[in-house]
């Protein structure tokens, strides 16, 4: 795994091409390129160095589509030969990484200290890149030694520093779990016996799990990612005698590239579609040529149970919200045959929100299937076991992540599992039905297209609307919406948790989650706003909705409600921003399209008023399930007005 046998193997001119990166006319696009590839740390230093060349003008156009993390790091540890390798992975995620180091070993200075560097940095996460041999100095804080588990202990401690940090520097954290060293004093009895390393951090360990859960920080589960490759190789006792690096070199590219995926899924890049092939990549065999019969999938055979490995995996992505499709050169009645017929297939027809099997080429299915879904390319994974496609994919569709598979089918779901394309930092209800709900929008294009008009359409559907204020069970999937959300985004400003939090508790706004249902099924949470109160105007300073539910006059039914609650609290003006990037120009005529005013404009930024008095309601075919003036007893409808 330490060299990421899910990506290409770097070209041979991949110094050249780094050189040339300084005089090249779309330099973002190509450092991508070259970041995609299963990098060494010299070959990340490399580029990196390249990188830090670029002039400012060169660096703006580098940044013009990339999302900013700015990542602080306290450890216990040397970390500074790891940034390069860091800032090259979250590029291969579309992350443009700065990262602010504080100096060796100061991790409760930094925490504690309101004035610290990283406190004062505004960062977006804190990494508390500690390991096993900082347990020490946790668990003999005299402050936390309760006569509990050593385990327990520490993990006291290091809450103190992660709320520290939430209340001094109003950020999250990422915390690691300890990984066990590679030594052992007494065998088996070291699990069992409480005082000896092994017990406590397998203590430690388990309760820091439970208690992230129930914070706003960010899980890196570092000690089972150690377990997988082995302790023996993931420590290299001489460097770090040497100089105090945390882990193997070897293991760098493998830690940074998790790093970058958690840090793409906190910005909401995970991916979250999974596209298929069928032939010798869900099954063994080609079933146009081979028959129903003569296909290998299922139990009793070596090549079919590693293609029903496959299927389980699928299986299971879909139960964690990633929504799953074919796209396959085959005649469809007959690859459809299998699903139905084959008494070892584990997938099931309907398992798949939209199902492409036909003789045109696999580009031009894919961007179909993104059309219908209403999804990005750099959300889709691509899965093919043939590598004249996916070469042909990553030609044609640049943005699609296509893993790079062995030829070993015992060998896919390891590689597959390796990748860990779909990262995810929370579950929410709308993850566990995304699936079912992508497919009844399929359901819902089909009908569209049949309906004599829009309006037609748009009242068949029998839409009803739910508006709620944030509250906790909301909370996760209001994050996720407020951090994946690009098209339909007018200000795309970011939000951890905790800061969502704090709009939830603050009276100084008001805050809707938006939920949408039709004759198909629940949409979920679909829009979510953030107003401002500013005297007598409300600035909405966030105003995102789902791609799901464009051209469906939902945003009309959400400014209908927005004002007659401003209405109620005697707020006279809303005001709305549009920052414009690459992704929202969907939204650039938004406001106007509501009766707003522009009142300023600088390129950068445009404003836009609405006098509440004088907007006369859109009533789009939506029936209100439920509207915040008739939540007039809730607290968080009490808005200062």
């Amino acid at each position: 795994m330490h060299d990421l046998p899910w990506l290409l193997k770097s070209a041979d001119d991949f110094n050249e091409r780094c050189a040339r990166l300084l005089n090249h006319a779309s330099p973002d696009a190509e450092a991508q390129l070259l970041a995609n590839y299963a990098l060494s740390i010299n070959q990340s230093n490399r580029l990196y160095q390249t990188l830090q060349k670029f002039d400012p003008e060169k660096r703006a156009i580098f940044s013009r589509n990339l999302i900013p993390f700015k990542l602080g790091i306290v450890s216990n540890a040397t970390m500074d030969l790891m940034i390069p390798a860091m800032i090259t992975a979250a590029l291969r995620y579309g992350i443009e990484l700065e990262v602010i180091r504080a100096d060796f070993g100061q991790v409760a200075q930094e925490a504690f200290d309101p004035a610290s560097k990283l406190n004062q940095s505004n960062l977006d996460a804190v990494l508390l890149a500690l390991d096993y041999r900082a347990y020490s100095v946790l668990v003999n804080e005299p402050e936390y030694s309760g006569g509990n588990d050593p385990g327990l202990d520490a993990l006291g401690y290091l809450q103190q520093i992660q709320q520290s940090f939430a209340l001094n520097g109003k950020t999250i954290c990422i915390v690691q779990t300890l990984a066990h060293p590679p030594y052992e004093l007494s065998g088996n009895l070291d699990a069992q016996l409480s005082g000896l390393l092994r017990k406590s951090l397998n203590v430690f360990n388990s309760a820091l799990i439970e208690n992230i859960k129930n914070s706003a920080d960010v899980l890196f589960d570092v000690a089972t990612l150690a377990n997988t490759v082995g302790t023996h190789q993931w420590f290299d006792e001489r460097q770090w005698y040497m100089s105090r690096v945390p882990i193997a070199n070897g293991y760098i590219p493998l830690y940074t590239d998790y790093l970058a995926k958690l840090l793409a899924a906190i910005r909401g890049k995970s991916r979250k579609c999974l596209v298929l092939d069928l032939d010798n990549t869900l099954w063994g065999g080609v079933i146009g040529d081979d028959g129903l019969e003569g296909i290998q999938i299922g139990q009793g055979h070596p090549v079919g149970e590693s293609f029903l490995a496959i299927q389980q995996w699928a299986k299971s992505l879909k139960a964690l919200g990633i929504i799953l499709t074919v796209c396959s050169k085959n005649d469809k009645v007959v690859a459809l045959e299998a699903f139905q017929k084959h008494p070892g297939m584990l997938l099931k027809e309907d398992d798949f929100a939209v199902f492409m099997a036909n003789w045109e080429d696999k580009a031009s299915n894919i961007r179909k299937i993104a059309a219908i879904l209403n999804i990005g390319m750099d959300a889709m994974v691509f899965v093919d076991d043939n590598p004249a496609e996916r070469e042909i994919i990553r030609t044609m569709i640049p943005e699609i992540s296509v893993p790079e598979l062995p030829k070993d089918p015992s060998q896919f779901l390891r590689v597959l599992c390796a990748a860990r394309y779909f990262e995810k930092i929370d579950f929410t209800t709308d993850d566990a039905q995304r699936n079912a709900q992508y497919a009844d929008n399929a359901r819902r294009q089909a009908m569209l297209q049949k309906a004599p008009s829009l309006t037609d359409y748009l009242i068949s559907l029998e839409m009803k609307i739910h508006f709620a204020p944030f509250n906790e069970t909301g909370r996760k999937r209001i994050v996720q919406l407020i951090n994946k959300t690009n098209q339909f985004n007018l200000t795309t400003r970011r939000y951890t948790e905790a800061d969502v939090l704090g709009f939830e508790k603050s009276g100084s706004y008001l805050t809707l989650q938006v939920q949408l249902q039709d004759k198909f099924g629940d949409n979920g949470m679909i829009s979510v706003v953030i107003c401002k109160n500013a005297g007598d105007c409300w600035e909405i300073d966030t105003w995102l909705m789902s791609c799901r539910v464009i051209k469906r006059r939902v945003e009309e039914a959400v400014c209908d409600e927005l004002v007659a609650i401003a209405r109620s609290k005697g707020i006279e003006k809303l005001r709305g921003y549009y920052r414009p990037t690459e992704k929202n120009k969907l939204v650039k005529n938004h406001y106007q399209q509501l009766g707003f005013v522009l009142i300023s404009s600088d390129g950068s930024e445009d404003i836009w008023e609405l006098e509440t008095e004088h907007y006369q309601p859109k009533h789009p075919p939506i029936a209100i399930q439920n509207s915040l003036l008739d939540q007039t007893t809730h607290e968080r409808s009490e808005i200062d007005g």
